[in-house]
């Protein structure tokens, strides 16, 4: 079972330190490169850079909670529940759909209920 896990590309669970500002303030972010590289594809996807999501993912996150504990960790969280909703039919694995383009509350209902519904895209909400 492990040769599976051992045998990854050391290269992935490397870290590295990214700066990104934050409402101007220059911040130290440090994830492995599997993470940034995740973070990546999830930018590209509505046409951002790393930084721009991590700035927009922080700012929604204060919005929500009023504060951010560990930011570096919710970022890995949130590129496993990307993964993870890619795999299970919540997120299209098409990366033409931004993912600002699905319905959040279908996204978010699917990942309850474990079911791999219609990837909370909205034909009216879905950007063309």
């Amino acid at each position: 079972m492990c040769q599976v896990f051992i045998s990854a590309d050391p290269h992935l669970y490397e870290y590295r330190v990214r700066s990104v500002r934050l409402h101007g303030v220059a911040t130290s972010i440090r994830l492995e490169n599997l993470f940034w590289n995740v973070l990546a594809d999830i930018a590209s996807r509505d046409g951002m850079r790393v930084p721009q999501l991590c700035t927009k993912l922080y700012d929604e996150l204060v919005q929500e909670h009023g504060k951010v504990d560990n930011f570096a960790s919710f970022l890995r969280v949130c590129c496993g529940r990307y993964l993870a909703l890619q795999l299970s039919g919540g997120i299209p694995q098409d990366a033409s759909i931004p993912i600002g383009s699905l319905n959040a509350q279908r996204v978010l209902a699917s990942e309850r209920s474990g079911s791999a519904a219609p990837f909370g895209v909205d034909a009216q909400s879905r950007v063309a």
